[in-house]
């Protein structure tokens, strides 16, 4: 039913996505499916970058090469062939990120990592609230 996993990471905290991922390896494993890892980085807005723009690259470089090593470890965790893992590092907003790569993958679910909901998150809401309110595709939160 779920050949088609998306599991958006954050690499700076992977303490949220261990749940995630745990889930997203059983179904993953029960219907021969493939998992895609999605970490996003935040884009550098011109204005702010404006002078700096080859420290802002190289700033980007770097973020997108830890990202990457980062969910090759967390790889290494899993008992899935690697050909059932892909790694995707993006650049703009979370939300934004995962709801494209879900359309463009046409992933059959969303699997993401969430924390207790703590006043704040009620009150600003969160990233993974945000995400399922503008999926397209079913999200599963996994806390």
């Amino acid at each position: 039913m779920y050949k088609n996993i998306l599991v958006p990471v954050d690499v700076f905290e992977i303490g949220l996505a261990d749940k995630a991922l745990s889930h997203a390896q059983f179904l993953a494993q029960s219907s021969s499916g493939q998992i895609h890892l999605l970490h996003v980085i935040p884009s550098f807005s011109p204005v702010l970058t404006r002078g700096f723009i080859s420290d802002a690259r190289k700033m980007e470089d770097y973020l997108i090469n830890t990202a990457k090593e980062k969910l090759a470890e967390l790889i290494k965790k899993l008992s899935l062939v690697d050909s059932d893992i892909q790694i995707h590092v993006r650049s703009g907003t979370v939300r934004d990120e995962v709801i494209k790569l879900a359309d463009e993958l046409k992933a059959d679910v969303v699997i993401i990592g969430s924390r207790n909901p703590t006043i704040q998150t009620h009150l600003l809401g969160s990233e993974a609230a945000s995400i399922v309110r503008y999926a397209h595709v079913p999200v599963l939160v996994v806390r």
